[in-house]
């Protein structure tokens, strides 16, 4: 950072064009947060006590619901107590500490989702080699690229980021620190380093988001034409995997892959990704998947018959 840098706090508007709503929103957000913690740490420790769900597959699930949890924490509390307070504001140091960790675990996250729709081909397309192509070695291997590519964009991003100037206003009109509100309060010309941050950021997730469609089509085909055991099984599953990407990239597309202005709809489209597709992972992934239904029955009759014995 410059010594042009003399901004030592951020100001976040957060819902302000709501102000008698603000208690009513912190009640349903803080419901939807312990809805979120509690579904993807369900999954964790299913995943985890559940030797039937040991496989690649529920590996990435389980990192993914993981990534779920601190992906929502970077965001979520300090939303909360911002909603009880009339002095809204983030120290400079905390709203860049913010960026970091939600565009690392964000990225990380859509890689680890096209990591995922790599497992489903492997495992629908080439089914004898899947033991072997996804051994134990390959899945971890996968799941540490995935980390090391959300750190390595995150770090550019910050990069790009930190060298700028903030010397003036500092109002942010949101309820969180995000690339392009941050971006616009730098106190010098930003059009370059706001190219390089669509580039870096928006055009890589088009990209991924048309490599993963282009992947799920191929086994959507796959799946129709060839599979004939457990089809429905290998469709509930590409179904909620397509769903979950859709619900992630869509509205990041909309906020990263065009320029850094300000519309409407953009604290609306930050909600969902941010707050609402967090809690609806674990929704959409477990009434739909038999395995992980049985495995929860199966743990919850452990649990009550070892409650049992310990009575008698």
């Amino acid at each position: 950072m410059t010594n042009s840098t003399t901004v030592v706090e951020f100001r976040l508007l957060g819902f302000h064009s709501l102000p008698g709503w603000q208690t009513l929103l912190f009640i349903v957000f803080l419901v939807i947060y312990i809805l979120t913690i509690t579904g993807n740490t369900v999954i964790i420790l299913v995943v985890r006590l559940e030797p039937r769900l040991h496989s690649p597959m529920y590996s990435f699930l389980q990192n993914l619901s993981f990534l779920e949890i601190f992906y929502t924490s970077t965001i979520m509390p300090k939303m909360l107590s911002n909603l009880l307070v009339e002095r809204k504001a983030i120290t400079f140091a905390g709203c860049m500490a913010q960026l970091y960790c939600f565009v690392f675990l964000g990225a990380t996250e859509c890689f680890l989702l096209a990591v995922m729709a790599y497992d489903r081909y492997l495992a629908i397309c080439y089914p004898l080699h899947y033991t072997v192509a996804m051994s134990d070695a390959m899945c971890m291997g996968l799941v540490a690229l995935a980390w090391l590519g959300g750190f390595t964009h995150s770090a550019v991003q910050m990069g790009l980021l930190l060298q700028l100037p903030f010397c003036g206003p500092n109002v942010l009109d949101n309820f969180y620190c995000d690339v392009p509100q941050v971006i616009k309060l730098a106190c010098t010309d930003t059009h370059v380093v706001e190219l390089q941050m669509v580039f870096n950021g928006g055009v890589l997730l088009v990209v991924v988001f048309i490599i993963l469609l282009i992947s799920y089509i191929i086994i959507l085909v796959k799946i129709r034409t060839h599979v004939t055991d457990g089809k429905h099984k290998a469709l509930s599953t590409c179904g909620t995997q397509i769903a979950v990407v859709c619900l992630i990239f869509i509205p990041s597309i909309f906020i990263y892959a065009r320029p850094f202005k300000k519309f409407i709809l953009d604290k609306v489209v930050s909600v969902i990704y941010t707050v609402i597709t967090p809690m609806l992972n674990p929704m959409i992934y477990t009434p739909r998947n038999a395995e992980m239904k049985n495995a929860i029955r199966r743990l919850i009759s452990r649990m009550l018959f070892s409650g049992k014995k310990l009575k008698t």
